[in-house]
C-alpha cells in the first residue's frame, strides 16, 4: 500500500489492469479507486460489458473476480492530474514497469494519454491499441473517465472501453489493431 491509503488491486495474470494517472483526493480519502462523485469509471466498465453489475467504489476489490485490476502510475493524490509534474512521472516509471512485470497482466489499459505519453516519451499517442508492449503486456489507451473530462460523453466512453473488452475477449492478434 502506498502512503496515501489507496492500495493497488492486483493479482498475477489478470486480463486487464486499468491504470489511472493518479488518485483523486476523494478516492485517496475514502481508500477506494474512482470514488469521486463525478467519476464515470464504474458505470462505464459495466455498460461496456466488463462487469455483470455496476460496482461501487466501496466494492472496488470485487473487480478481481472479473479478472481485472486497478493501479495508478503516480501514487500522490491531487485534485487534478495536471497538478503532477513531469518529474513525478519520470520518477514513477521504473517502479511502475516493475509492478507490471511482476503481476504480468495480458493488457495494461492507461486511462488517458498523458500518463502513457509521460512513461514512454511518445509525443503522439492515439486512442486504442498501441504498437509496443509495456512490461511485456499489450497496451491500450482509453479516455479518462473523470467527471472533469468533458471531452467524452458517457456513450463515447462506453464505446471506447467496449472496443477493449472485445479485443481482450478475442485471442487473435488481429483484434489488437
Amino acid at each position: 500500500m502506498s502512503g496515501n491509503g489507496l492500495e493497488d488491486i492486483l493479482s498475477p495474470g489478470l486480463a486487464v489492469v486499468f491504470c489511472g494517472i493518479n488518485p483523486g483526493l476523494t478516492a485517496a480519502a475514502q481508500g477506494h479507486h474512482f470514488a469521486g462523485r463525478g467519476n464515470r469509471f464504474w458505470r462505464t466498465l459495466h455498460l461496456a460489458g466488463f462487469t455483470h453489475e455496476e460496482l461501487s467504489p466501496q466494492r472496488d476489490r470485487s473487480i478481481l473476480e472479473y479478472g481485472y485490476g486497478l493501479t495508478a502510475v503516480v501514487q500522490r493524490p491531487t485534485a487534478r492530474a495536471d497538478q503532477l509534474s513531469a518529474h513525478e512521472f519520470t520518477a514513477a516509471a521504473v517502479e511502475f514497469e516493475q509492478k507490471i512485470l511482476r503481476y504480468a497482466p495480458r493488457c495494461v489499459a492507461f486511462l488517458g494519454k498523458a500518463a502513457y505519453a509521460a512513461l514512454t516519451g511518445q509525443k503522439h499517442v492515439t486512442w486504442g491499441p498501441q504498437p509496443s508492449p509495456f512490461g511485456h503486456a499489450r497496451v491500450w489507451v482509453l479516455p479518462n473517465p473523470s467527471g472533469r473530462n468533458r471531452a467524452f460523453t458517457l456513450e463515447q466512453l462506453v464505446e471506447a472501453y467496449g472496443r477493449l473488452r472485445l479485443a481482450v475477449n478475442c485471442e487473435a492478434s488481429a483484434c489488437w489493431g
